[in-house]
This record gives structure tokens, sequence and C-alpha cells, in this order.
């Protein structure tokens, strides 16, 4: 298989790239050239916001492209017009965030969609992403692999979740940890969604597929625990309830990464239902592979991730947490 990558060199693009050079697939990748390509991989140079910036691809063939771009859906029209005649199938990185809000939980790809032009500027996530499903439909049709992902997380990981929650308990002490214990997280390893995107373009697959782990495959105490197995700290998991979450005054989510209390906006989060998906080969690891690998990823980089400068910084503050804990 010829790919195509457009970025390829970061967190989603990476793993993508890493996993079809391992598969001895021809690896194109096409981005700015800020960070360094996956090594075995051909390399094109371009900025897709400037004029012009795409000459580079204006010849060769592909068997097909992978697009994780999440800004204007003009960018990914401009790819899509100049690359549908040259490239047999289009599979762009979309999200679970095209869902109109809320969503009930067990909601699939039938689920109401917010709107989106492939047209557009820079817009809110959720219609940026809507956006650039439409610009690669409208020039691939039926040749279109819409992959809406959840929660992402893993090696490379530049939005810094995990990570968060990695260094925080290696740090020790007593740790706030949102309950319930038992309360069911999706997220998914970026190695089973780039293997799961590799199989579904050379499948011939299109359409849309919720790409996520399925319900059930984790908990918020499957997750810290296995944080705190991996590090050998000495962290003291202190299970607190939604509701003194919120009375101290915390956030869900962005402080405490992966967890929403029960709720609109858990069935929001964590109720997809990834029936088709899986139907179609979707392989979900164990958390505590994730977690430990993510570690080993962490540690070989000096325990500092990289982080995304379009995205918000996460993690609890750690005067609010102690002043949660003495509550």
């Amino acid at each position: 298989m010829r790919l195509l990558l457009l970025g390829g060199t970061e967190f989603v693009g990476r793993a993508v790239a890493e996993a079809a050079l391992e598969r001895g697939w021809e690896v194109t990748v096409f981005h700015r050239g800020t960070h360094a390509a996956p090594s075995g991989a051909r390399v094109l140079h371009g900025d897709r916001t400037a004029e012009g910036g795409l000459a580079a691809l204006a010849e060769g063939e592909w068997d097909a492209v992978v697009d994780t771009w999440s800004a204007a859906p003009s960018v990914v029209r401009d790819s899509a017009r100049l690359l549908a005649d040259r490239v047999g199938r289009y599979a762009y990185v979309s999200s679970r965030s095209v869902y109109a809000y809320p969503s009930p939980a067990g909601a699939d790809e039938s689920a109401p969609l917010v709107e989106g032009s492939p047209d557009d500027g820079e817009r809110p996530y959720p219609e940026s992403k809507r956006g650039g499903e439409l610009a690669v439909l409208d020039a691939f049709g039926d040749r279109a692999l819409l992959i809406r992902a959840g929660l992402i997380v893993g090696r490379y990981e530049n939005i810094g979740r995990l990570p968060w929650w990695l260094n925080r308990i290696a740090r020790g002490g007593p740790v706030l940890a949102p309950g319930p214990r038992e309360l069911g997280v999706q997220f998914i390893d970026v190695r089973d969604l780039a293997e799961w995107t590799l199989d579904a373009v050379a499948a011939g697959l299109g359409g849309p597929y919720d790409l996520v782990g399925p319900r059930g495959h984790s908990t918020m105490g499957e997750l810290l625990e296995a944080c705190a197995a991996v590090t050998g700290s000495d962290a003291e998991l202190r299970w607190t309830a939604p509701e003194a979450i919120a009375a101290a005054g915390i956030e869900p989510w962005i402080p405490l990464p992966f967890w929403v209390p029960p709720g609109e906006l858990y069935d929001t989060v964590h109720g997809a239902d990834v029936s088709k998906a899986l139907a179609a080969g979707l392989r979900c690891r164990p958390a505590a592979e994730t977690v430990a690998d993510t570690w080993a990823w962490l540690r070989s980089i000096g325990g500092v991730a990289p982080h995304r400068g379009d995205r918000p910084t996460v993690g609890l503050d750690p005067e609010l947490e102690a002043k949660a804990l003495a509550g």
C-alpha cells in the first residue's frame, strides 16, 4: 500500500505512519517540517494554510491518504479536491464531537450532527470537524472514511491527559481521585486507532465509524490504580464523590482529565456504542498496557509531555486539590 499522511509527525498521524511502516507500506509524510518525520518515510514539505502550500502534492498517486486536520474545514477541502483523482481512499480522523449535544448513552453513528460547511474558516471544534467531514465527502463520496474518534491516549500524546495523571500520581501523597471508582470511561490507545485505520483503508471501508474503546472497557479506578502501579508510587488515591468535587469548585474534564460525573455530559463523552467499529475489527488493548507504555515513553523524554498550543492545559491546581482534600 502507498500511504500519504497529511501531518504524520506528532500524535495520531505519527502513530499511523509508524504502524504503516511496520507493515512494509510505502509511506509519504507531508508536513511543515517543524517535527522530525518517522524514520523510513518519504518526506514532502508544505504549509496547508499558505497560498501555494500544497505545491509538493501536485504530483503523485497513493492508495490512501490519512488526514488528522482539526482546524479550518476549507484546508481539508483544498487537500481533498487536489487529491481526489490520484488517491484511492481518504481517511479523515474526525471526532465524536460532531454529534449534536447532548448525545444519549448508547448513541451510535446515526445520532444527530452539528452543522458545518466545507468552505468554513476557523470554527469551534465540533463544527470544524464536521466541515472537514463534508469536505472529504464532497471530493471522495463513498471512498471517504470518517473516523469519529473519542478520547485518544498513548505514546506521543500532545494534549497531556494521561501524562498529567501519571506525573501527578508519581509525585505521591494524597491524590484527589474523582469517583465513583467504578465509573466507566471510554478512550482508545492511539496505536489501536492506527491499526484499525490501516486495516479499514486496506479493506476499502467507507462512511462514518465511531472509534473509541467499548463501554465497560475500563473504569476510573482501573485507570488510576494502573498509574500507581506502573509508577511505583506511594500515592494514596482518595476517592471523592462528584458532589464533593463540585462543592470544592472543581470542574470536570480539563482539571480532572478523563473524568466527568454521571449525567448528560457523561453520557455524551463516555456512552458511545461502538458496535460498528468492533464488527469491523476494532481491537483495544488493556488499559494497563496503555498506561505502562505511556509511562515508559514519558520517562524516555524526561517526564514532560509535548503540548499543542491550541489546546488548554489540563490538570488540577495543587492548591485547589489540597484544599478539596482537606475539605
